[in-house]
């Protein structure tokens, strides 16, 4: 698995380890509020050896069991792999942000953050899963549970698979969105929670030891991110917008008013037309087909991003 170092950068290579050397974790992604379960972990008498957020997935194993999942807040696929108990647990986000791919082999299982990771075993054939090809010619996307690889399969968001000797893999479901509608309460009251949760968020995902930005268009859900953003520091906030020469599609001039508005220092691209230079590492990238062009404006800006910044909140 592969992961994107954005706390503790100095001591926080993976996997990280028990004192006792009998638990193993890797993470790729973030736990947002790993400050406050770490707190709670060395109030329970737990010691930490670094400031990462992996460790506490260390102490939450060791405290709580698969039951873990249940306390983190974030985008993560992980693993722990317990040595006493021979057992491996991998567990996805609950929106399934980070991927998790896995291959069932004879006597184990091979797993991996990128799908061209596991296209390096030998007895992957790289086959066209067809039943995955018919969901993406239909929904524009793989299944959720398919990948387009025959073999090779993928972990559902808000989901956790157990492996241990002499059984067969083990999922289950640890999470699914759940729509209760409360009629008592009133419009002012559904404003100010949706701003106190923004802003809560916002806060969590700006914890981080390397630059931070925001991507900015012309919709008011990343203008809403951006400015929640601007308040909670007096610094300006890097924006990053794409725009397109055909008027029609080019929501730049929203974004440069926005970022006027917020003070921002902000970096704009203008797409070419022809894009056709950029289409091999979008696949490369992205790992499998995906129907929706959002995803070349999306590769673009991030790119230019990039320059600028490691993370970006959109």
């Amino acid at each position: 698995m592969r992961r994107l170092s954005i706390i503790d950068l100095a001591t926080g290579h993976q996997p990280v380890c028990s004192e006792d050397g009998r638990i193993h974790t890797i993470l790729n992604g973030e736990i947002y509020n790993y400050q406050q379960l770490r707190r709670d972990l060395e109030s329970r008498g737990h010691t930490f050896k670094t400031a990462t957020d992996t460790e506490t997935i260390v102490h939450l194993y060791e405290e709580y069991g698969e039951d873990l999942v249940h306390h983190l807040r974030g985008m993560f696929a992980l693993a722990v792999w317990d040595g006493r108990r021979r057992r491996l647990l991998l567990a996805r986000d609950r929106l399934g942000i980070k991927p998790l791919y896995y291959h069932v082999r004879p006597g184990g299982l091979a797993f991996a953050s990128e799908l061209k990771a596991l296209l390096q075993l030998p007895e992957i054939e790289r086959a066209l899963n067809w039943g995955a090809l018919d969901h993406l010619l239909t929904f524009l996307v793989t299944p959720p549970a398919q990948s387009i690889v025959a073999g090779v399969n993928k972990l559902e968001p808000g989901q956790l698979l157990t492996v241990a000797p002499g059984r067969a893999p083990q999922i289950r479901r640890y999470w699914q969105v759940r729509f209760q509608p409360d009629d008592r309460i009133t419009e002012p009251q559904v404003i100010e929670r949706l701003r106190a949760m923004l802003v809560e968020s916002v806060a969590l995902h700006r914890v981080s030891e390397v630059p931070v930005g925001a991507f900015l268009s012309g919709g008011l859900d990343s203008s809403a991110v951006a400015a929640a953003m601007a308040w909670q520091t007096s610094r300006p906030i890097k924006t990053f917008t794409i725009g397109f020469r055909d008027p029609r599609y080019d929501e730049s001039g929203h974004a440069r008013r926005m970022a006027a508005v917020l003070g921002s220092d902000h970096h704009e691209l203008v797409l070419d037309p022809d894009i056709t230079g950029y289409l091999d590492d979008i696949a490369w990238h992205l790992d499998e087909p995906f129907g929706d062009s959002s995803a070349i404006p999306t590769y673009m800006v991030s790119k230019l991003a990039a320059q600028q910044v490691t993370v970006v909140l959109s």
